[in-house]
């Protein structure tokens, strides 16, 4: 407690770092960066918000509008508060330290070894932008249905017991990074991480009222393929970023990226097309997002024709997990966060265990890492472990943070506010006033 205190008081009065003390930034890198972040924080807002609010009933659009809305605010401040640091900081193998508290010692000229040729504070801002949508993608499993101030204490909670040790074993300098893990954009992450805790929110929360029975078809296509199309552009600075600079790897792992999604538009609409003679623009974004999700942690390591090949996989498995799965089992995911971004993200990670070319990833510093099919059976080994060590964590954490949760506030709006609409219930606000 008291390193904490310490380290609060450096934050207050901490002073820019000298310029001649300070490595090149790049005009170049820092340029394609920023553009990056922003294109990642428009995948929340206003992507994802139009993406599962278009999905929902026309009685809980603003409300599920809310949510993301309401991630943004809380992550961010949270995030330069003190879970950078902890993800960031340090090279603990289970968790960060709290040098960088309150974005403590980042000066106008300070780069983090991380990434050495823009603005630490740069950095600090892109990496927050995943955060935010992670907590953001929980919610479309619970829309419809759970209260907004549960929600608010939970991406809290989660935050700090889920995501944050997730990130710095896999990117932070954690137990993960250092057995030789994959993930260049947030596999495990973001898409396991969000598709898993919103699996166990479903399950703990129970179906909507009239699930399975009553007609809970979305309010409105056209604002989720709209979300779809912010989402897609966005994604090429959640993976192509994640090269942190403006370079050849960065454009490849778009290319990939984009065909990915191509393909796993193709496979789902198409398999609903056999399936039911018709197919749907629901199928067709659905796909679209499956193969973006699935590509991701592969997509800085492998060439533009794996992506095609992942994308054909993702639409195909995604496709059965959110139609034949979830009514098997009989578990209300209202907008299939875990069959298109936890069963992609399962995928993906293992896929960049089969795919991994050193013609993409080798530099002169660096040899490369290699996949199954360049003989490496041993990365396709460590991609399954931490598949596995993810899920694990993920459901754990979850539990416990829907435990903390259900101290501060019920989880859950009541039988009467659920048939009311969640707009008018919470918010008190209509869509459309008659």
């Amino acid at each position: 407690m008291k390193k904490l205190f310490s380290a609060l008081a450096g934050a207050l009065i901490a002073t820019p770092a000298l310029a001649q003390d300070a490595p090149k930034i790049d005009g170049a890198d820092t340029s394609f960066m920023i553009v990056a972040t922003a294109l990642v924080l428009m995948m929340t807002l206003p992507g994802l918000a139009l993406f599962y609010s278009g999905m929902v009933r026309k009685k809980n659009v603003l409300a599920t509008m809310a949510q993301s809305l309401i991630a943004t605010a809380v992550v961010s401040l949270l995030w330069i508060a003190i879970a950078y640091s902890l993800v960031f900081s340090g090279d603990g193998p289970l968790i960060g330290d709290t040098a960088r508290v309150l974005l403590s010692g980042v000066g106008i000229d300070t780069v983090s070894p991380l990434a050495k040729t823009i603005p630490e504070i740069l950095f600090m801002a892109y990496q927050m932008t995943f955060a935010v949508i992670t907590c953001a993608l929980v919610g479309g499993s619970v829309a419809e249905r759970m209260k907004f101030s549960a929600f608010i204490v939970f991406s809290v909670v989660w935050l700090f017991i889920v995501y944050v040790p997730s990130a710095h074993w896999v990117w932070g300098g954690g137990f993960l990074q250092k057995m030789g893990l994959l993930d260049f954009a947030g596999g495990t992450v973001v898409h396991i991480n969000a598709g898993v805790a919103g699996l166990v929110c479903a399950l703990v929360m129970g179906n909507r009222v009239g699930f399975g029975r009553e007609n809970l078809s979305p309010f409105d296509v056209s604002l989720a393929v709209v979300g779809t199309g912010l989402l897609w552009v966005g994604w090429f600075g959640f993976n192509g970023g994640s090269a942190l600079g403006a370079n050849s790897r960065a454009v490849f792992a778009i290319v990939a990226t984009h065909l990915a999604a191509c393909s796993g538009a193709l496979v789902w609409s198409g398999l609903e097309w056999l399936e039911r003679g018709k197919p749907s623009v629901l199928g067709v974004i659905s796909g679209a997002v499956a193969g973006l999700g699935t590509i991701t942690p592969a997509s800085g390591y492998v060439l533009p024709w794996h992506g095609v090949v992942i994308g054909l996989i993702a639409g195909g498995v995604c496709y059965w997990f959110c139609t034949v799965a979830k009514h098997k089992f009989n578990y209300d995911d209202s907008l299939d966060v875990f069959g298109v971004h936890g069963v992609g993200g399962i995928i993906g990670t293992l896929m960049a265990g089969v795919f991994a070319t050193r013609a993409i990833t080798a530099s002169d510093s660096d040899p490369g890492v290699a996949g199954l099919l360049e003989g490496d059976a041993h990365q396709f080994v460590v991609q399954a472990i931490g598949v596995g060590v993810t899920i694990g964590w993920c459901a754990i954490g979850t539990l416990i943070s829907l435990k903390i949760v259900s101290l501060f506030t019920s989880l859950r709006v009541t039988g009467d506010d659920e048939r009311e609409g969640l707009d008018i219930a919470l918010h008190g606000e209509a869509l459309h006033h008659q």
